[in-house]
Formats: C-alpha cells, structure tokens, sequence
C-alpha cells in the first residue's frame, strides 16, 4: 500500500515539500495539498498591488497549474484536525494519513484590535486591492502604517511600504502635503541585522519619515481618526495602513497542537510533539522570522526527512534557519539581507548587501523562479 502524506496549505511550504516528493517518488505515493483558496500570491506583491504597479489577475497563480506526478491539490476548508490519528476532515469529506506536514500559515486577528476591523489595512490581498483604489483618491494629510502586534510577517513589509509611499506621493508631486509616520514593535527595523537597520533609518530620515520604534497599535478610533498605541499616546492619521495581529489559524488551536498562539516543533527537524505529524512556516515556532523564505527552507528540511523514512535511509537534519529577504529601498532600488538564525549562539545574523538597481533582478527571479520550480510558468 502507497504511503500517503497529507499536506495543509498550499503556499512556500506546502508548495516546495510537494514539490520534493514528487520529483523523489512521483506516483510510488500519494501526496495529498489542501487549501481553501484557488491561487497563490507572492506576498511582496501586495505592495505592487496597492501602489498600482501590478493588477491582482496578474499576480495571481492558479492553484490548477500546479500539476506534479503523484501529488493532488484540493480546494476544500478544513473544519477539523486529529493530529493523534494524523486525520483531517473538510468541507468535502475525510482525509487520512501516515505522515502529516501543517503549513496553514498565519492569520489574522482583527479583532485583537479595536477598530482594525473597520479600517484599512495592506496585508491581505483585498485589503491590498481597497488601499490601491483609495490611495489615488488621497491628496494630502497624515499617512500613517501601524503594526499591532509581534510576530507578524515579513518584518520589512511595513518599512518597504513608508520608502514606497514616499516614492509614491512623490511621483504625484503631494509629497510636501503629506506627513509619513512608522509604528513598529520592534526596536529596530530588521533586528537580525544592524547594518541594515541602520541604512533604513537612514533612509527615514533623508525622506523625512518618522520612526516609532518599539511599540505597537492598541486601538483605532475611526472616526476621529486616531490610533492609540500600547505607551497611551495617540497618533493622528488621514490614511492609515495597518496591519493586523497575526496568530496561527483557529483550526490548529481547536485541534490542541498550539501553545501561547502557535505550534512548537524542534527548530532543526519541525517535529511536533504528535508522532509523524510536522508543522513548517507561519503557524509554527520554527526558530525563524515569519517570511516565505523560511517556510520554504523549513519544508525542504521535513521533504529531506520524510524522504528518507520513505527509503529507510538514516534521517539527516537539515533544517538552517537561513533566508534572503529583499527590500525595497525606493527610486527602484533593491536591497537585501542573509539572515542565519541558527549557527551563532548569540543570535540570528545578518549580512546586509546595499541597495541597487541590479538587485530588482535578483528579486525578479526570485518570484520567476519559483513560478516555474511549482507552476511551470
């Protein structure tokens, strides 16, 4: 009897540990890819979304494009999870498995927020979309991006999104009309790496954007248009981008697999404390930050193992904890940060490598070449 692995999410992790066991065993076992959605994003292109540089329908992968041998991909809604029987039951039935890898991502709590629900926020595809429709419509005032909570993903997002506002407002020759406000609850930038961080206060501070550092959003006042923030000062906006607190989905909690909001594993091999049962990416405390890049190398690390339990090989680990963030710097320049979060005993690393025009090609390919490893496209 085939082996059968089941796999829940469909985004970096989920996509490259299909990926693995098929190009591994092809039909010799069955690979189950659940998602409740019908196509992937890139999460950097929310951005190009919401300052109008990409149209959703051209971001957009469809999930049936994603055709490897000895894997199928399921659209369906997960409604429970026994991750002592390794079982999974959606929308559309009942699913069972002798291996089972959670790489559902995280989600995002508006209502840990009070009046996040009602405002706008930039890091969901829609709200992505309504900030693209709203923000040719805004002609001066306070801008302001608030974080409400850490972890939360892709640690430059909300900084890429204050350098590109800035270009942004710029371009539309309103930039002296409008004021530029970051509140980020960490204390700086991107911690792994100081050099980095610096270069974006640097660049904050040519662009005259002020940086809230080490503080979160608690609450937003809609009507009067101000954000009160956990130190109890108030911030006012005429456009606010927020993004939401994030949590592990809802079905992990029910099903017993989280503690304090998130599912612990074993860093070097994603193990949870069910047998046979691995959790990769967001919903997990995998000992990285909460970006693509390190679900993906967090699934490779679970596809190594997995294959070689499948051919009775001793189980290698393999798991690095390392990862390349891109940012955008602005007037079309590209940086990018190598962060190891396992080989020093102090703490994560970073190597910082300065903004250029040239590293746009490297981000380019890093979208394209991922597109054609999963979709082939």
């Amino acid at each position: 009897m085939k082996k059968r692995v089941l796999v829940l999410g469909a985004g970096f992790g989920g996509l490259e540990l299909c990926t693995m066991l098929s190009e591994s065993f092809g039909n010799a076992i069955e690979v189950t890819l659940i998602d409740k959605s019908d196509a992937f994003t890139f999460g950097y292109s929310k951005l190009d979304v919401m300052f109008g540089r990409a149209t959703l329908d051209a971001v957009k992968v469809p999930y049936k494009k994603f055709l490897k041998p000895g894997v199928r991909f399921l659209q369906e809604t997960i409604s429970s999870i026994d991750p002592l029987t390794r079982r999974v039951t959606t929308d559309h039935g009942t699913h069972e498995a002798d291996f089972l890898v959670v790489a559902l991502g995280a989600d995002y709590d508006f209502d840990a927020t009070p009046g996040m629900r009602e405002t706008t926020e930039f890091y969901t595809v829609a709200g992505a979309e309504r900030l693209g429709k709203i923000l040719p419509t805004f002609t001066k005032g306070r801008v302001l991006i608030g974080v409400c909570g850490a972890p939360f993903k892709c640690p430059p997002a909300p900084s890429e999104a204050a350098l590109m506002m800035h270009d942004y407002l710029t371009n539309r020759g309103i930039r002296s009309a409008c004021e530029i406000t970051l509140i980020l609850p960490l204390e700086t930038p991107v911690p792994p790496s100081p050099e980095t961080s610096r270069a974006l206060l640097a660049a904050f501070a040519e662009r005259n954007i002020t940086f809230v550092a080490d503080r979160e959003v608690r609450s937003i006042d809609n009507q009067r248009r101000f954000v009160t923030i956990d130190d109890g000062r108030e911030f006012p906006f005429d456009l606010f981008l927020g993004v939401p607190v994030n949590r592990a989905p809802k079905i992990l909690e029910t099903s017993g697999m989280t503690e304090d909001g998130y599912v612990p594993v074993k860093p070097k091999t994603l193990e949870t404390r069910f047998p046979d049962v691995y959790a990769v990416g967001d919903c997990a405390r995998q000992g990285t930050r909460k970006a693509g890049v390190f679900a993906e190398g967090a699934a490779r690390a679970v596809a190594t193992s997995l294959i070689a339990r499948l051919r009775n090989n001793e189980i290698p680990v393999t798991h690095k904890g390392t990862g390349s963030c891109y940012i955008e710097f602005g007037a079309g320049r590209i940086g990018r940060v190598d962060v190891d979060f396992f080989s020093n005993p102090d703490g994560p690393t970073g190597t910082y490598h300065e903004p250029s025009v040239a590293l746009r090609a490297d981000k380019e390919h890093f979208g394209s070449s991922r597109r054609a490893r999963w979709f082939g496209i």
